[in-house]
This record gives structure tokens, C-alpha cells and sequence, in this order.
């Protein structure tokens, strides 16, 4: 469980069923990686507080974009599966003219005019214009 992403909803239901029941209030706490608010949340469990904030932690986690929540909980590690698109036909002059230009940036490198660093950004930006 340690090494899967939270996920949005399954913390929204914890934090509803610690509004709900006073038992259960502040496991969602623990879910998202934040014991220390879990035991103040348990501490405080046969007040209203931790309730009231279940329910808005509840409806702030459903809310929140799937991003931001991974980028909070989740290390910024995206959870989220991104389709990749067939790719579109690619114009054929311009890969000769990135060619000629990652060719010019290689002769600069040779030359000792760009460090190593620099001609790998310059590369990558070119290569990116193909893709």
C-alpha cells in the first residue's frame, strides 16, 4: 500500500466516514501520509472538530484536481494514465533542417564554442520541434 499512489476518492470516503462516525475520524489522515494530524484527529474524536473537518477535507479531496491532489499526496508522482495520440506525419524538410542543425550544434562542441551541457539542451530543443 506504501508503494501505490493514493488515490482522490478512496481519501474523500475515509474523511466522510470520519464525519460520520466518530471512530473513524482522522484515518484518512493516516491514508495520505500525515499521522501526526491522524492521532490529533483520533485525540479529539468525541469532539465535533475532527468531524466538521472530515467533512471539508471530504469535499476539498473531491474538489481538487487529480493533479494537484498527486502533486500534494502523491510526491507530484502522476497517477493518472496519458494516451499517446498516433503520431501525425512528420514534414521531411524539416527533419533535414534539425539534422543540419544538430550537425552545426555538433561542430561548435567540436570546436570547444559549447560546453557538453549545452549543446545536449540546444539537441533536445531541436529534436522536440520533430516530435
Amino acid at each position: 500500500m506504501l508503494d501505490k499512489p493514493k488515490s482522490r476518492k478512496i481519501a474523500a470516503a475515509l474523511a466522510f466516514a470520519g464525519a460520520a462516525a466518530p471512530i473513524g475520524a482522522g484515518l484518512h489522515k493516516f491514508y495520505v501520509g500525515q499521522p501526526l494530524w491522524g492521532i490529533l484527529y483520533l485525540l479529539l474524536s468525541m469532539t465535533p472538530i475532527p468531524r466538521v473537518a472530515c467533512a471539508i477535507e471530504g469535499i476539498w479531496y473531491l474538489t481538487q484536481d487529480a493533479d494537484e491532489f498527486d502533486l500534494k499526496f502523491n510526491d507530484g508522482v502522476v497517477s493518472t494514465v496519458k494516451v499517446i495520440s498516433k503520431p501525425e506525419a512528420v514534414n521531411p524538410d524539416q527533419i533535414s533542417a534539425v539534422a543540419e542543425a544538430v550537425r552545426q550544434l555538433d561542430q561548435l562542441r567540436a570546436d570547444g564554442l559549447l560546453s557538453e551541457y549545452e549543446f545536449e539542451q540546444k539537441r533536445r530543443q531541436l529534436l522536440d520541434r520533430i516530435a
